[in-house]
């Protein structure tokens, strides 16, 4: 992607939450103060817009969407449950041009037995899988299996009594899954290999970042072996300290050849737009999609960030070019020659 324009107008779009403990609230204040400044450094005139209530739509009113690009940091309308799609949903309805996936890709997303169907179309490797309403598991005899919840994300739902190996531990993990989290249990083979969180970005033309390998050599329980909530988001928790990020991955050329075939034809498949990440395992010389993220984090300690810096990118830079990409769809910007690819 050449030309890349630096004096684009950006609204920083990224929610808070009262409800959330002032050291949560001033770290999501400082990540969006980070990012703002990474691009203002660059010559972005950038404004954040902080969604601190279900109001979203009167949040923007006061903003021209021919005058901005809106960067969407936004995970949630607050208070609301699974509402990341509906914030693309809004800024759709408003005419934002916006960071990221539409409203229907998001949505998509949130349907984790609609990818796996859309994986299996496309002939991408996922795991075996099968969805189930009731705690009444009779014919499913893979293990070691993982649980999910059909319908949530960031890792939600996800702990080490996810992975089940009999059909007792089955049955009790499943009608968990009912009962907490009032959604269908999506079960899949539980694939005990490496993991890879791999970054993409483009339209049209797409292309991989330098994959990140999720290291869990130094864990000997096989249910620890798997990126929870805690691994991700608990600093000083066990398995946030176990838990090494390998930047980049180490592989022969040709299983990393084949790792970007399937990640990149997952991206296409799923329909994600200016950049995404797409989770694998690898076990058996075969690389099995494992989980399809849209609108993953992107702040400065996240995978992707550290992809980015690995192929030369600084933080700055990273945010700049996907904003490039969004504006490519904007009504007068996209006129000024900005281009829609990543080299």
């Amino acid at each position: 992607m050449d030309n890349i324009r630096h004096n684009l107008p950006v609204l920083l779009l990224h929610n808070t939450n009262p409800a959330w403990a002032p050291e949560e609230i001033l770290e999501n204040e400082e990540d969006a103060a980070t990012l703002s400044n990474a691009l203002c450094e660059l010559g972005h005139p950038v404004e954040v817009v902080t969604v601190e209530n279900a109001r979203l739509a009167e949040r923007l009113s006061t903003y021209n969407p021919q005058e901005h690009i809106v960067f969407n940091w936004c995970e949630e309308i607050p208070g609301i449950p699974h509402s990341e799609p509906e914030v693309a949903a809004v800024m759709e309805r408003m005419g934002f041009v916006f960071t990221g996936s539409s409203y229907d890709v998001l949505a998509l997303s949130y349907d984790k037995p609609q990818i796996k169907r859309l994986l299996d179309e496309a002939n991408i490797p996922t795991p075996p899988w099968d969805v189930f309403h009731t705690p009444d598991t009779t014919g499913w005899n893979i293990f070691p299996s993982i649980v999910k919840a059909a319908h949530e994300h960031c890792s939600i739902g996800i702990s080490s009594e996810s992975i089940v190996t009999s059909p007792a531990e089955l049955e009790n993990r499943v009608a968990f899954i009912l009962e907490e989290h009032n959604q269908p249990a999506l079960v899949e083979e539980f694939i005990d290999g490496r993991e890879f969180l791999n970054a993409v970005w483009g339209n049209g033309k797409i292309s991989m970042l330098p994959a990140i390998e999720m290291d869990y050599s130094g864990l000997t329980n096989i249910r620890d072996r798997l990126f929870t909530y805690e691994a991700k988001y608990v600093s000083g928790s066990p398995l946030y300290e176990s838990i090494d990020m390998v930047v980049p991955a180490e592989l022969e050329p040709n299983a990393l050849a084949r790792l970007e075939q399937i990640v990149l034809a997952t991206y296409r498949a799923t329909g994600c737009r200016d950049y995404g990440r797409i989770d694998v395992r690898y076990l058996n010389d075969v690389f099995y999609v494992i989980d399809v993220n849209p609108n993953p984090d992107i702040n400065p300690m996240t995978s992707m960030t550290h992809a980015a810096a690995k192929a030369g990118y600084s933080y700055g830079q990273m945010g700049s070019r996907i904003v490039n990409l969004a504006a490519a769809r904007h009504p007068l910007f996209g006129k000024e020659n900005t281009p829609a690819s990543a080299p």
